[in-house]
């Protein structure tokens, strides 16, 4: 959260501050795993977690359209599909299952085509890895499916790479994140260090990891899970219990 709008262009930083916050990313993430787990549509799941949150740092845009009485969305091709897509990946058992949701997540706000590619080309890493794919495959999948140049390194990304809240400027390079990185950490501090958009380049980056990786570091998830308040807490235990992952990080499952 503190790179975001202080960039960092190093993978060499202290992992947990004193400010370090949750932010929109996790506060939509969690409005996604909730609207599933109850059945409630997206978007007022959406609207009731950002008046829960208002101050988590969400984009003009969508705070307009979350104070606002519509449900209609503004055609959207901001990353804000892609970062909190990560539930739906998981909540599916098939591939169609997740590309339909992924859409369907996306076009509450984000029904531009770029938004929804971005969404779905997320959901797809994600569901790739959580399914024991190698990274070359998530690659040529990712690359012929959806478009996007992941040949890229970060070496040639990092020096030139500014902020930039689009799918189509932001999801390819969390993808490379991950693909370079040798675990989960690793691909947070890839993330980081290429600036930008930091707090949900890593989200979408920290997203395929975890899948891929088969979880996330103890000292990694104790440093999020006590930055959450109780409800953030509890929607997480639950979801993590729901889809099979509880007891990865908590004793009792």
């Amino acid at each position: 959260s503190r790179f975001e709008r202080h960039n960092l262009k190093s993978k060499e930083f202290e992992l947990f501050a004193p400010e370090c916050c949750f932010t929109d990313d996790t506060v939509q993430t969690l409005a996604l795993a909730a609207s599933l787990m109850s059945g409630q549509p997206y978007g007022r799941m959406l609207k009731a977690y950002y008046r829960l949150y208002p101050d988590a740092g969400y984009g003009g845009m969508f705070r307009r359209w979350a104070e606002s009485a519509s449900l209609l969305p503004y055609n959207s091709f901001g990353n804000g599909s892609a970062m909190r897509v990560s539930p739906v990946a998981w909540f599916f058992a098939q591939p169609e299952q997740v590309q339909e949701e992924a859409c369907r997540s996306a076009v509450v706000t984000h029904n531009h085509p770029e938004g929804i590619k971005g969404a779905r080309a997320t959901a797809a890493a994600i569901f790739l890895a959580r399914r024991g794919r190698d990274k070359s495959e998530i690659k040529r999948f990712v690359e012929q499916r959806f478009g996007y140049d992941l040949s890229r390194s970060l070496a040639g990304i990092r020096p030139e790479y500014r902020f930039d809240v689009s799918c189509q400027g932001s999801v390819p390079e969390a993808i490379i994140a991950f693909l370079e990185a040798d675990d989960f950490e690793d691909t947070i501090r890839n993330a980081v260090s290429i600036g930008g958009d930091s707090d949900t380049i890593a989200c979408i980056a920290g997203g395929i990891a975890e899948a891929y990786y088969g979880g996330i570091p103890a000292a990694v998830f104790d440093g999020v899970w006590r930055r959450l308040d109780g409800r953030l807490q509890q929607v997480t235990r639950e979801f993590l219990q729901r889809t099979g992952r509880g007891g990865a990080y908590f004793a009792n499952g």
